[in-house]
């Protein structure tokens, strides 16, 4: 998928849908993200050396894991306008390589426990072939209104 299909099952827009491009292959989800350069969270981090944010590199593979919860079978979650996915944890989170400017992150992520409406999952960035980021985290869906995803 790319980034127009991405935002019919992510909120997010503009600057925050960091995630290019992504797909769902037997139940992992695959993305990539290219950094160009001019991202808005490179200009101060830092001027005259920039490194993509670990608690950016975080999102970008949160975002990837909900290609995760497209298959409805598996995980119950019927995507329509007004569910947020919210970060509800950060485990285990190991940077290992900085990204810059010009490399592609590849995230590799899954879905590892589900306890409705919370999600566990795991991830892995990588830059040709090398570690970069690694983290266990969760998520809870939510309905805009405050619920959650099963109406509670």
């Amino acid at each position: 998928m790319n980034k127009t299909e991405l935002m019919n099952i992510l909120p997010h827009r503009d600057a925050m849908l960091l995630v290019d491009e992504a797909e769902l292959r037997d139940g992992v989800a695959y993305g990539k993200i290219h950094i160009r350069g001019d991202e808005w969270f490179l200009r101060g981090h830092f001027p005259d050396h920039p490194i993509v944010p670990g608690v950016i590199l975080c999102e970008m593979m949160a975002q990837s894991a909900c290609v995760c919860l497209m298959d409805e079978t598996s995980y119950g979650v019927t995507w329509h306008d007004g569910i947020l996915p919210f970060f509800s944890g950060l485990d285990k989170v190991k940077f290992r390589n900085p990204v810059v400017p010009g490399d592609t992150l590849e995230t590799e992520c899954s879905i590892t426990r589900v306890m409705k409406p919370f999600y566990f999952a795991k991830g892995v960035g990588r830059v040709n072939g090398k570690v970069a980021v690694e983290a266990t985290f969760s998520f809870v869906l939510t309905e805009q209104n405050g619920g959650t995803e099963n109406g509670k």
